[in-house]
């Protein structure tokens, strides 16, 4: 009997914590299942993986099971998901779709100009705009930025205005009673025995984002371009769908196609230097992005903007729903 997409993103979502708890898994999301290489009309809960291994490879605990909850699943290979901030010309004005990148990173994606207040923006990632929360407000902005070319203070465009700080998993202080309660006594023996060590509960349960987005204010009006290159205007705002075809232009592999492979994707993705943050309601595309073009505007072929792209692996592109980065910073186009 077929299941109705509503009561698969609901099997989806119950079980994504668990699924992704286990080891080599990357991202869980809804989707359609493969077979023999073909794609079929049956939903389905798609694991991702960092590599497809042989069963006797995986602990019992880490293997993923046929169904759950009455529901088949299906592996995906994808790879590492990592940021994709990547190492190219200078657009004055500039469009969407070109290089950009705060001073202090190498370059990313201009995603495209929206209002906040009434007032035009730069949209594009955290990681790109803000260095992953390293930045400071009224930091400058080069495009192109600094990996390729651009300079403090000729390329100089706009200055970081607001971002949305991504919460990293690692450990933070617990509030759970019984486990402060066996801290206490411990620090209490300690104390008495002269020792200057002192324990703290902590909690390594990661919060989970639904945004990696920023946004700059330009320094000059006429500087920027509300088109997107090789696409033109945007048309409005839309949905992002199961199956939908969409398009992104961005620094690194200009002009691109893909589809919406799965959606309410819960996902572990790598910022470099050992952080890793989660993300949730996700959208997830095929092969349509390399590094560099993280911030560049996803659209569907009516040229309705449905997300932010922000990460991706050597076969999987992930995109933030707009309506959830519209929603975060407060703007509208």
């Amino acid at each position: 009997m077929p299941h109705s997409l509503e009561s698969v993103r609901a099997t989806a979502h119950a079980n994504g914590r668990a699924l992704l708890g286990k080891s080599n898994v990357v991202a869980t999301g809804v989707g359609y299942k493969v077979t023999a290489g073909t794609r079929t009309d049956m939903l389905c809960v798609v694991c991702s993986v960092e590599k497809k291994l042989p069963l006797s490879a995986l602990e019992q605990s880490d293997r993923i099971p046929a169904e759950v909850d009455g529901l088949p699943t299906d592996v995906v290979e994808t790879g590492p998901v990592r940021t994709l901030q990547s190492p190219t010309g200078r657009f004055r004005p500039a469009p969407g779709g070109v290089s950009i990148g705060h001073r202090d990173i190498t370059a990313g994606t201009l995603g495209c100009v929206v209002l906040r207040d009434g007032q035009p923006h730069i949209l594009s990632n955290n990681h790109v705009l803000a260095n992953s929360n390293a930045a400071s407000r009224g930091d400058p902005i080069l495009q192109p930025g600094p990996y390729d070319g651009g300079q403090l203070p000729d390329d100089r465009i706009a200055e970081l205005s607001d971002f949305v700080p991504i919460e990293f998993e690692g450990a933070t202080p617990s509030d759970c009673g019984v486990a402060g309660n066996v801290v206490a006594a411990l620090n209490k023996l300690a104390g008495w025995s002269g020792s200057d060590v002192r324990l703290q509960a902590v909690s390594i349960q990661a919060k989970a984002n639904k945004v990696d987005a920023a946004i700059a204010r330009p320094l000059r009006e006429g500087e920027l371009s509300k088109e997107i290159l090789h696409i033109g205007s945007i048309a409005g705002v839309g949905q992002g769908e199961l199956g939908m075809a969409v398009n992104k232009s961005g620094r690194t592999t200009g002009l691109s196609r893909g589809e919406i492979q799965q959606i309410d994707v819960s996902v572990k993705v790598q910022f470099g230097a050992g952080r890793v943050a989660l993300f949730v309601d996700q959208l997830m595309a095929g092969a349509m992005s390399q590094g560099g073009d993280s911030g560049s505007a996803v659209l569907d072929d009516s040229n309705r903007l449905v997300g932010l792209l922000f990460a991706g692996s050597d076969n999987s592109t992930l995109i933030n729903r707009i309506d959830n980065v519209f929603s975060a910073l407060n703007l509208s186009l």
